[in-house]
């Protein structure tokens, strides 16, 4: 399976993502929550920021359910979805990632009739990647 390849504004994410925690970049003058991680505030133009803890919980914003002919690793698990999530704290950061039943489990573990726009979600990790699991209402 393909893994991220971090580059020296993203790793603090992947960093955390390892302890699971998922953070994102903030501003270090205007507060601004930013992503992806990059050098300087796309708001205020500032070089200084922090990395900031978020809930990791959001909502489904879109997503694709992948069929083969795909990438051999990836073909043995397919169906599977790919989501966008839009984070509560900051809606117009939406992350990338997989719509699981549970951490670690299989990218098709969640079956596809169930993947709604709006889902209510929150982040777990498993092996240093942040996945996404169903909000328990």
């Amino acid at each position: 399976m393909l893994r991220p390849v971090p580059d020296a504004d993203g790793a603090p994410f992947w960093e955390y993502a390892a302890q699971g925690e998922l953070r994102v970049q903030a501003c270090g003058d205007c507060g601004e929550l930013r992503f992806p991680p990059r050098p300087c505030c796309p708001h205020c133009q500032s070089f200084a920021s922090a990395w900031r803890p978020v809930s990791g919980r959001g909502r489904v914003w879109s997503y694709v359910v992948a069929h083969p002919p795909l990438l051999p690793d990836y073909a043995a698990q397919a169906p599977y979805n790919v989501v966008v999530v839009e984070l509560d704290e900051a809606p117009r950061i939406r992350l990338v990632g997989n719509l699981v039943t549970g951490a670690g489990q299989p990218l098709g573990s969640l079956p596809p009739h169930r993947l709604r726009i709006g889902a209510r979600v929150r982040a777990v990790f498993h092996d240093g990647l942040p996945q996404w699991v169903p909000e328990r209402s």
